[in-house]
């Protein structure tokens, strides 16, 4: 019996020690197997230190590749607190360097942390002070690689790009938007150190930092040069409250230029406001858009074949009346006999109005929603406003009279210029985009790529091309003749819109604008101006704004390499207007005969002797009357 229970226990005992064997096994496997990433990193942190490498952030180029957003490399200060040991001495060297109290860099230097950033103060140094602290020779004191946004233009399209705050983080804008893809991840140097955090003599392990995504946008840098300059020159001859602009590709929604006024520098974000900085004009602005909107109701009218523009004839005594209402032209007794041409010419209110009744509410306001009215365009930026448009059931004779000229309803300027773009490029409504692509760092190798998006055909190719012959003829012809450019078909249409304020009409306070493209047969660019308020000038779109959009066209055709045209219709000169003449070819002829030639121009000589041996510009030029043309005389 006695031996029995001995037995007994003996088997016991070896299935504790089986059971504990098994246990032992199993939890050594789950620590050297399943846990073992876990363990060895909370290992390593105990005795290894990371000294972090900030990643340069990703560039923000145009599409040809000049850098709109780059980096520059700053250091910054990181302490090793343990690694002190005279934190008093410390403390008080490093305070006066960084100009900041003696109490506030101790509480650094004695942090119990095994890293410490001193921040902000001791973030993105300069040269001179990195090269103080440097000469400290302190053990503990560390002067780490950052790099730090740099917009090399400064101001340079600030809404749209944006700004990035200390930390390298996206803000406002671009910056904002593709935050994710911009920033980068960090890298370190890794060395070794004991428990109380002293460094042991080991190798050190360098962990490169990965630079962040490449954004490459559809602006065309010396597209968006000229608009940024116009709009300076627009602020510095107008004092205007506001001014904005945009360049678009009609034939696929890519923006080629953006840009407003006040602008903020995005290096000194912090002098401006947030409303400042928050408000991108060209897309979150919403206003009456006054006699550009013309260009809608003209196309939808001629869409459903409702005027003939060359045979139908109005008789524009000066203001037509709706209901009870007395909508007035803009030119006091009226234009007379005109045909629709010449209402479009004009931009004669009462004639437009016609087509508004003509065409009904239902029509006209079905026609305004397919071209993209009162709703975002969706375009790759944020802050996109909608746009007021009336209720249906709430339009009644006036309402769609006024509708018909831009008045009464509210648009953006991306709405705008997108509207436009599909009634001159064939009748294709594009969705409006800035990003091209996404690129790798490294080799720039394209990740992902925007195409062209078609949200809808709203009208057909046939009565596209009537609205790019009648927009040109108003350039010509019409209210838009300041943006005429001699060699170069431009078709476009001016706008001068009445400021809203607490429901009613402001007095002398307008929102002047102009739309216009190149060339007007087969569109490449169409560019969009607003100027709010003007000062010290008549107020009207022609005036204001089309010189402006004229200068930026020129700069575009420049640089987009349009070809100079000798067809397209020619200007009609009034008294104001400089006129263009053709330089006759007075090579070889007397001084006398020369001149009799060249009476609508001044003449310089050079040289000695009574005939022209060569004449700059070369004959068959075309320049302004009463300029200059150079004669070289020989005998």
């Amino acid at each position: 019996m006695f031996f029995k229970n001995i037995h007994a226990r003996i088997k016991i005992v070896l299935l504790v020690i089986i059971f504990l064997f098994v246990l032992i096994t199993c939890k050594v496997f789950y620590i050297q197997v399943i846990d073992y990433d876990r363990l060895n990193d909370y290992a390593s942190n105990l005795w290894s230190r990371n000294l972090p490498i900030e990643a340069d952030r990703g560039l923000i180029t145009d599409r040809n590749g000049v850098v709109l957003a780059d980096n520059i490399t700053t250091t910054s200060l990181v302490l090793i607190p343990n690694q002190i040991k005279d934190k008093e001495d410390t403390s008080k060297k490093l305070s006066e360097i960084l100009g900041v109290s003696y109490d506030e860099m101790y509480s650094h230097v004695s942090k119990k942390t095994s890293i410490e950033r001193v921040h902000p103060e001791g973030r993105r140094l300069s040269y001179e002070i990195a090269d103080k602290i440097n000469n400290l020779k302190i053990e503990g004191v560390y002067l780490v690689k950052e790099a730090k946004r740099y917009y090399p233009y400064d101001t340079f399209m600030s809404h749209t790009l944006g700004f990035v705050g200390i930390d390298n983080q996206g803000l406002s804008g671009l910056e904002l938007m593709y935050n994710g893809y911009l920033t980068g991840e960090f890298g370190a140097i890794k060395y070794f150190s004991d428990a109380k955090g002293n460094r042991l003599k080991l190798n050190e392990i360098y962990e490169e930092p990965q630079n962040g995504i490449n954004v490459t946008l559809t602006v065309n840098y010396e597209i968006q040069a000229s608009l940024e300059r116009e709009l300076d020159n627009a602020i510095s001859k107008y004092n205007p409250d506001q001014a904005l602009g945009i360049v678009m590709d009609p034939n696929s929604g890519e923006i080629l230029a953006i840009s407003s006024r006040p602008n903020f520098s995005p290096s000194n974000y912090q002098s401006y406001t947030t409303e400042e900085i928050n408000r991108n004009l060209p897309v979150w602005m919403t206003y009456e858009p006054g006699s550009t909107f013309k260009i809608i109701t003209l196309a939808s009218s001629l869409e459903e074949k409702l005027v003939d523009l060359n045979e139908e004839h109005y008789h524009d005594s000066g203001s037509i009346t709706v209901e009870n209402a007395r909508i007035k032209c803009w030119k006091a007794g009226g234009h007379g006999s005109q045909t629709f041409m010449e209402v479009v010419q004009n931009s004669c209110n009462p004639g437009f109005v016609i087509l508004g009744q003509r065409l009904g509410k239902e029509k006209l306001f079905d026609y305004i929603n397919k071209f993209g009215f009162g709703k975002k365009t969706g375009v790759d930026l944020n802050g996109e406003g909608t746009g007021i448009l009336f209720n249906l059931d709430n339009v009644g004779p006036v309402e769609l009279a006024t509708t018909a000229f831009g008045q009464g309803v509210s648009v953006t300027p991306i709405q705008q210029i997108t509207a436009v773009s599909a009634a001159i490029n064939g009748g294709i409504l594009y969705k409006p985009y800035i990003v091209k692509s996404l690129n790798e760092p490294e080799t720039n190798a394209v990740i992902k790529e925007n195409k062209p998006t078609v949200v809808r055909k709203v009208i057909s190719e046939e009565t596209s091309s009537m609205v790019r012959a009648t927009l040109e003829n108003v350039v010509s012809l019409g209210t838009g003749r300041p943006a005429y450019i001699d060699g170069y078909r431009v078709g476009g249409k001016t706008g001068t819109a009445q400021k809203v304020e607490n429901g009613h009409y402001m007095v002398g306070n307008y929102i002047v604008s102009f739309i216009g493209f190149a060339p007007a047969d087969n569109p490449e660019v169409v560019v969009y101006i607003a100027i709010d308020n003007a000062k010290g000038v008549t107020q009207y779109g022609g005036t204001v704004a089309a010189p402006i959009a004229r200068q930026v066209l020129m700069d575009s055709i420049t640089s987009l390499n349009i070809k100079k045209r000798k067809d397209g219709v020619e200007k009609n000169y009034n008294y104001l207007d400089r006129k263009y003449a053709v330089i006759p070819n007075v090579v070889g002829k007397t001084v006398d005969d020369a001149m009799k030639e060249l009476k609508s121009f001044k003449v310089e000589f050079s040289g000695s002797g009574d005939k022209i041996a060569y004449q700059s510009p070369i004959a068959n030029s075309r320049i302004y009357e009463g300029e200059t043309v150079r004669l070289l005389l020989t005998n």
